[in-house]
């Protein structure tokens, strides 16, 4: 296997979490070795097999979903279970279109391009990328004004995984043009539970059955986030207990980190308080409500709305979000019998 190779476009801050994540060997290497995602693991197990056994490289593909699921890990996995080198950048390094054209020249035949937060590309870069998906050519402009001239290239064939958080984001001549597109789901408590113990296998943890459990049952179906929690109640343990992570020594080390019994955080709460307390319970517009607990639209929109809908906390409504019932219980608020119609909640239903 070739070494894998790491684009001078890529992130100083992926790149950190990269080399985490490898050196601690938390990363699996394989489809064998990775917990979760069963049917798009067997999609990829017959979609990677054929492309070995016509020994050529394998459709595109285009991982979305949440951050945190699995998806850098995937394209690693993709990489070497075809046996080829991985070339890692990302949507907002590539400026340029010859950005991506300087990329694109250095591939050897079969290798993986892994575009990270490919929805945001830009349309100049998006359009060299069309062709050399399709025909693995690569058109460049010589030249400038009358004397300019168009030179089209043959480039290596190769296999471009994509991931996005924001499928919607992406155009449909882009997301038409991969061979399999697929939607990471968030994770249950068991197999959370399987990849705690394993990490703490590795972190040289020790750790019991029930422990392990209430720390799953808190990641709020990430591993990511799985791993984080595992690693803060290990200090936890180190300091405060004997270094032990039973159940008591979780649930005591998750509280002190602010980490509730339903996995919601401190930010967690304060759109759920937003809503309720500020709001009367919604409609409230995504801006506003980001205005009001300090987050970028983006992040509330792609980092907790998710979770917190998927765990019937807040509804979307066309008039913006709706606390339900599960906010003012978690709260251990009451939820008011009826809405003032000089309530603060009617400036928040205009669409922002």
């Amino acid at each position: 296997m070739r070494e894998e190779l790491l684009s001078p476009d890529h992130s100083i801050e992926d790149e950190e979490i990269d080399i985490e994540l490898d050196a601690l060997g938390l990363r699996p290497t394989s489809l064998e070795d990775f917990i979760g995602q069963p049917e798009l693991k067997e999609h990829l197990a017959i979609i990677l097999g054929a492309a070995r056994k016509r020994n050529q490289p394998s459709d595109h593909l285009l991982f979305a979903g949440p951050p945190g699921l699995g998806k850098t890990t995937l394209a690693n996995i993709v990489a070497r279970e075809m046996q080829v080198a991985i070339h890692t950048t990302s949507g907002p390094a590539l400026e340029r279109a010859g950005d991506l054209a300087a990329i694109l020249t250095k591939l050897e035949p079969g290798d993986v391009l892994f575009i990270d937060e490919i929805h945001r590309l830009s349309r100049a870069v998006e359009e060299v990328l069309y062709p050399a998906m399709e025909d693995f050519q690569l058109d460049i402009v010589l030249g400038k004004g009358p004397a300019a001239r168009s030179v089209r290239l043959t480039i290596a064939p190769f296999t471009l995984v994509g991931a996005t958080t924001r499928t919607g984001l992406i155009t449909g001549p882009l997301r038409d043009r991969f061979g399999l597109v697929a939607r990471m789901d968030y994770y249950d408590s068991e197999d959370l539970n399987i990849i705690i113990l394993r990490s703490a296998n590795i972190f040289d943890v020790e750790i019991d059955e029930a422990g392990s459990k209430e720390i799953a049952i808190r990641s709020r179906g990430t591993p990511r986030i799985a791993n984080r929690l595992l690693r803060r109640v290990r200090d936890y343990a180190e300091i405060k207990a004997d270094g032990v992570i039973d159940e008591k020594t979780a649930v005591e080390g998750l509280k002190l980190f602010g980490v509730d019994e339903r996995g919601l955080d401190k930010v967690d709460r304060a759109i759920l308080r937003a809503i309720c307390e500020r709001f009367d319970g919604g409609p409230v517009g995504l801006s506003t409500l980001a205005i009001s607990v300090t987050e970028p639209t983006e992040t509330v929109e792609d980092v907790y709305e998710p979770f917190l809908i998927q765990q019937g906390f807040i509804m979307r409504t066309p008039r913006g979000r709706v606390a339900t019932g599960a906010s003012w219980k978690h709260l251990g608020l009451t939820p008011p019998e009826t809405k003032s119609l000089t309530s603060p909640n009617l400036l928040s239903q205009l669409n922002d």
